[in-house]
């Protein structure tokens, strides 16, 4: 009787034993591979409750979710030969898990690897304007070869963006005189075409009074009124502008008399 209560609980254990390493909890974000004496099995096996036969089997579990991998700073050379320090994030994820544990040994740094090796190679097809003005250009052709690369691993990469460009201080010197040189020659250019505006609308406007003469008088009117209005204390004494053309005539008929009277004694 002793001897079946010993062999009763030595059964028992060996049961829980075989019960802890075949019975799995498969969460939402994880998919299960089995190995079945070597021999993965080719459906990935979906969350909930999962036995296996231990140790003909063997279960992994694979994480869905998006992984963040932080690129660290990688030393470029642009391709107008600028000296410059470029790290970036990557979004990745597993979509086929049998793939993902059975062609890489670790897909984590696997993909890290790449990432640096892809982000050296790409900046250096760019020049340093396009790194530091047209980033979505560059992120777009990252994401491009990086999920064609690692694509036969079941990995999806997702999104990929440039965090930070370090370029030398001269450099940065170089980029700062460069930016203010164009901000003068935008600053001339609006000056310009500002002088340019307004001598066209001063040559309408004297059309207009050509066209008018009265208007000048109207003009010179108003401009009385607006001293008037900003020094209240300054007196102001009109004077017609007929009376400066009556004027203006007379002086210019006196000049041809006396040229007129000029000329008989230069004859003589």
């Amino acid at each position: 009787m002793q001897i079946g209560a010993t062999g009763f609980l030595i059964f028992f254990l060996v049961f829980l034993i075989w019960f802890w390493n075949s019975v799995y909890v498969i969460k939402e974000w994880e998919r299960a591979v089995i190995l079945r004496l070597g021999r993965m099995l080719p459906d990935a096996k979906d969350a909930g409750l999962r036995i296996v036969v231990w140790p003909i089997d063997k279960l992994y579990k694979m994480s869905m979710q998006i992984e963040t991998l932080d690129v660290p700073p990688q030393d470029i050379i642009t391709r107008d030969n600028v000296s410059a320090k470029v790290n970036a994030v990557c979004y990745f994820k597993v979509v086929d898990p049998p793939r993902a544990l059975s062609q890489t040994k670790n897909y984590l740094y696997a993909t890290s690897q790449l990432s640096q090796t892809t982000l050296r190679s790409v900046c250096g097809q760019f020049e340093l304007d396009e790194i530091l003005s047209d980033r979505d250009k560059v992120n777009a052709k990252l994401q491009i070869i990086l999920d064609q690369d690692t694509e036969p691993w079941g990995v999806k990469v997702t999104k990929v963006e440039l965090k930070q460009v370090d370029i030398p201080e001269t450099m940065q010197r170089a980029i700062a005189r460069q930016a203010e040189a164009e901000r003068e020659r935008r600053a001339k250019v609006i000056h310009a075409d500002g002088e340019f505006q307004a001598s066209a609308k001063l040559a309408e406007a004297a059309a207009v009074l050509a066209a008018e003469p009265a208007a000048i008088q109207l003009r010179y009117l108003q401009t009385l009124t607006e001293i008037g209005a900003e020094k209240n204390t300054t007196i102001v004494f009109p004077l017609p502008v007929d009376i400066i053309n009556l004027w203006a005539r007379s002086v210019a008929r006196g000049e041809e008399i006396a040229e007129a009277k000029k000329l008989p004694g230069k004859t003589g």
